[in-house]
């Protein structure tokens, strides 16, 4: 079994063709190796960083209680995203549109619309202000004109398109795993482990509810890459072992955010003095950092958007695409990933001046909905197992019907949310009688999507697809 194409080698630098059809036998290429890089390189960025340092001075967590409840949202992000990127290489298709055999054509507007607004315009603006901090820092210059300059790049890699943005992850995940290990290691011998949980346990958090609202955060960290799984491995040949890349993916994924989380924590233990109350994250994060390794990183920092962002656009642009919106160029993608970069850019400039408190909120936020999408797609594909369902998906005349899945997902979300949410504008009715719990939204979301999906699938009897 082999995992390189006999195709010609692929062209980085011509523009990506078409939008969200499938990849041809003619056109696949790669190993599944790759994905190491693929899902290193854009975690190798200071929102990781980010999610460690709020689960100890947010969460009110020890630095070892924050390590565990890390680790946990990590390892299941990870473990899902291993899954999901094997079914790419099957039919060629970007993840968003096989989830058509969950919601059916009409359903999957839902979950693919959320997508196309929380990578397309979300995390897109999370990254870019980040990137513009550092390199505001770095250079001196205004953060909007930063800000302008990390876009501009971002945009240009997405619109490329998949060759481009495999390759620059590739390179970028090299230097940035050299300067984060670097920073990394200094953070981490001067941080105190020691030090006490900051909670009170109850609704101060710490205990419990600390503990599931950083391990939901890690996850929707995490997790928030699983429906951009397969985008990335549909080029593969068909072929190709799903057990590399299951391991490639998942590891890639895990190890990368699991490290700067990590750090994150630590870093949250370390005293700034004389830091002005006004400092940007990325300021605060490098403050105690000797000049040339905070100079460094925060050059690191500015790159990691980068590489984070190329993946946010260029699958924002897919889930666009299958909204099922017509748009008759052949650079199609490449038009939509950039109307992206513009919404995005706008987006990113409202948000600088709240940027912390904006990406807390943002991080369950994903969670609460990539949950139940997740209960879904895992139920579904369990029932299909065995079938191939490309024809069902990619036919957009006769348009592909199972209620199963929205139903599914709208109860779930909206009853995970009502009752668990832990939000600054709303808390859920149990955890208001019940504060010590935390934030269950992501956990009762996914259990209870899937138990109804398959009640559901069982009384509506949709077409599975023909067997392999």
């Amino acid at each position: 079994m082999t995992s390189t194409a006999t195709a010609p080698a692929s062209r980085t630098t011509i523009v990506e063709p078409g939008g969200i059809e499938p990849i041809p036998l003619d056109r696949r290429h790669g190993s599944p190796w790759q994905l190491i890089a693929t899902w290193s390189s854009p975690n190798l960025e200071f929102a990781t960083i980010f999610v460690g340092f709020i689960a100890v001075a947010y969460f009110g967590l020890s630095p070892w209680q924050a390590v565990a409840a890390l680790l946990l949202g990590n390892f299941l992000g990870g473990l899902t995203q291993g899954y999901l990127s094997t079914w790419g290489p099957r039919e060629g298709l970007a993840q968003m549109l096989l989830g058509r055999t969950a919601f059916g054509f009409w359903g999957n507007l839902i979950p693919a619309a959320l997508n196309t607004a929380m990578a397309g315009l979300g995390w897109f603006a999370v990254n870019s202000i980040s990137g513009a901090f550092a390199l505001a820092t770095l250079t001196g210059l205004p953060v909007w004109l930063t800000l302008l300059i990390v876009v501009v790049v971002e945009v240009t890699v997405a619109f490329v398109g998949h060759d481009i943005v495999q390759l620059f992850e590739r390179y970028a995940g090299v230097v940035l795993a050299i300067i984060f290990l670097i920073a990394g290691f200094f953070i981490l011998s001067h941080a105190d482990f020691g030090a006490a949980a900051g909670g009170d346990g109850t609704g101060g958090f710490g205990g419990f509810g600390g503990f599931m609202l950083a391990a939901g955060a890690a996850f929707g960290y995490t997790a928030g890459w699983n429906p951009y799984a397969s985008d990335y491995t549909r080029y593969l040949p068909p072929t190709t072992s799903k057990t590399k890349i299951f391991l490639a993916a998942g590891l890639g994924n895990f190890v990368s955010t699991s490290f700067l989380m990590i750090v994150g924590a630590a870093s949250a233990t370390i005293l700034h003095a004389g830091l002005a109350d006004t400092a940007s994250p990325t300021d605060t994060f490098t403050a105690d950092l000797p000049s040339w390794i905070a100079g460094l990183t925060l050059l690191a920092i500015a790159v990691g958007a980068v590489s984070a962002n190329a993946l946010n656009i260029y699958s924002g642009a897919m889930s666009f695409l299958t909204l099922g919106i017509k748009i008759p160029f052949r650079l199609r993608r490449a038009i939509v990933a950039l109307a992206f970069g513009v919404l995005g850019f706008i987006v990113a400039l409202i948000a600088l001046p709240d940027a912390g408190s904006t990406y807390e909120g943002f991080l369950l936020v994903i969670a609460y909905w990539i949950a139940p999408w997740l209960g879904v797609v895992l139920a579904d594909r369990l029932l299909r197992r065995g079938t191939a369902v490309g024809p069902l998906v990619v036919d957009e005349v006769h348009k592909y019907k199972n209620w199963a899945g929205p139903v599914a997902f709208v109860i779930a979300t909206v009853l995970s949310i009502v009752l668990f949410a832990n939000q600054v504008v709303y808390v859920g009715l149990v955890t208001k009688a019940v504060p010590e719990i935390g934030d269950l939204t992501p956990l009762v979301g996914f259990v209870l999507a899937g138990v109804l999906y398959y009640v559901f699938f069982k009384i509506a009897k949709p077409v599975i697809g023909a067997k392999l």
